[in-house]
């Protein structure tokens, strides 16, 4: 079932990704992937580097009567999302991912694809392996750990690539030209409390939050989907206002740059009061899930009976970590008024979890505008201060400024509609690509980034379109033919 996606068309593309999905490789584990592009690189004959962080540069020399193009960088990152169905046994550091084709679309089973950005460094490979396609002088450029940290476009070192037009293959919508995105930054938050023993007449239940879709927390943070944190902490709120109620173990997300789908709690209260309990988490997950009917209408809230823990949190600590996060700021938070349609402020409540005497809380905040992104990371700072946590910031890193006199745009642009009589649309998209980072180091590079469409990334619900992937590959060949002289 899964090798059937190598006769899919271009069969080159489609072969080298079934190789990847065969290779584990989540954020911080490519090892297997750097081997695998060494050894490709050995096998073409082609210069292969790999810098002190791990990304991998493999370089062509241009095809006969293409020597006077400018060279060309073929970019993407090799580490993906490792999200899994919670029926799912996946172990994303040893097991390959199960690639399937479900009518136009190529799907994985239970886990997320990969597709972000295997497509991408397929394509890329493909061009590197090709005898035939014309081209000047190319560049593979094959970064680690862009999806939790951006270590390898942060850790590029100058002079190392030598071409002048970077094509990043890590937008998600074919037929659509990204010229711009947002920057970002992780909060982590800290706040301490005491354990203290279980009082006598208390009980434990497991509060859970789960059936949400989840997704990408940048390009789908528009779709308004619901946030397993935010629900869970709500459904607390609401009952630590009616009963006495203690907290215990907390854990939910697992990514900062995923919308968390599921969240759970062990709370602890008295016999008497866990009727009333439930009625009141029914009544959460009656107004959910109708708020939540057009975006996420899987939404649902159980309260389970619970092992004992054998500790809860403090009460002051327990208030303030309540309130706070039913507080912080989730979501879309503001649109840009330049670019309609196009996210400009957001931030994702990624994750909460107990880890001995400390609740952990990580966020992620994008904006386009840095100004915009300082304000959040203000709001986040006097919120978490005044709930007494510590809060901290790291992984800034910047946007990528629109430049619509690009000449590769230009170039783009006039290819596009000759292949398929049309006008692809120029955007900027509110995610991290890597783009900003990389122009900061290379500022003589000419940037345009383009995909197939995935549908979903970050979640298991990842699927790419088979058809757009044809189409994809066609505009990058024809753009390579049409590079603009030295």
């Amino acid at each position: 079932m899964s090798e059937s996606i190598k006769s899919l068309e271009p069969k080159e593309l489609w072969s080298f990704f079934y190789d990847l999905t065969q290779i584990p490789r989540p954020s911080g584990k490519e090892q297997g992937v750097i081997e695998y592009l060494k050894k490709f690189g050995r096998e073409h004959g082609l210069e292969t580097i790999v810098d002190e962080v791990g990304n991998v540069i493999i370089r062509k020399p241009a095809t006969p009567g293409m020597e006077n193009r400018k060279g060309v960088i073929l970019q993407g990152h090799m580490d993906m999302v490792p999200q899994a169905n919670s029926d799912s046994t996946h172990n994303f550091e040893t097991d390959p991912i199960q690639p399937r084709i479900d009518g136009e679309w190529v799907k994985a089973t239970g886990t997320t694809l990969g597709a972000d950005n295997g497509i991408g460094v397929a394509a890329a490979l493909t061009v590197l392996a090709s005898k035939e396609i014309p081209h000047g002088m190319v560049e593979g450029l094959f970064t680690v750990d862009e999806e939790t940290g951006m270590t390898g476009a942060f850790n590029l070192k100058p002079g190392v690539l030598k071409g002048d037009i970077l094509l990043n293959m890590d937008s998600e919508d074919e037929g659509e030209m990204y010229v711009g995105c947002a920057g970002g930054t992780n909060a982590n938050v800290q706040l301490d409390f005491t354990r203290e023993p279980v009082p006598d007449g208390m009980k434990s239940v497991k509060l859970t939050v789960s059936g949400l879709k989840g997704g990408h927390s940048g390009i789908d943070i528009p779709l308004e989907r619901g946030n397993a944190n935010k629900i869970l902490f709500r459904a607390i709120f609401e009952a630590m206002n009616q009963m006495d109620i203690r907290l215990s173990q907390i854990e939910g997300g697992s990514l900062r740059n995923a919308i968390p789908r599921e969240s759970y709690a062990v709370i602890y209260l008295s016999e008497e009061d866990r009727a009333s309990f439930t009625q009141v988490i029914d009544e959460v997950q009656k107004a959910v899930k109708q708020e939540l009917s057009g975006a996420d209408p899987g939404v649902l809230l159980a309260v389970t009976d619970s092992e004992d823990t054998g500790w809860i949190m403090d009460r002051d600590a327990g208030g303030r970590l309540v309130k706070s996060i039913y507080a912080c700021p989730n979501g879309v938070i503001r649109m840009s008024t330049d670019m309609p349609g196009l996210v400009e402020t957001s931030t994702n409540l990624a994750i909460v979890k107990t880890d001995s005497d400390q609740v952990g809380v990580k966020c992620l905040l994008r904006s386009s505008v840095d100004s915009a992104k300082d304000d959040l990371k203000n709001a986040f700072t006097a919120l978490f201060q005044l709930a007494g946590a510590q809060i901290d910031f790291d992984g800034e890193y910047p946007g990528w400024k629109p430049n619509m006199d690009s000449p590769i745009l230009k170039t783009g642009l006039e290819v596009y509609h000759s292949l398929f009589n049309k006008t692809p649309e120029i955007k900027a998209i509110h995610a991290g690509l890597e783009c900003g980072l990389l122009g900061g180091t290379y500022p003589n590079w000419d940037m345009i980034s383009f995909g197939p469409t995935i549908r979903f990334p970050h979640s298991p619900d990842e699927k790419v379109n088979i058809e757009t992937v044809q189409k994809f590959f066609g505009f990058l060949l024809e753009l390579l033919k049409s590079v603009p002289e030295k």
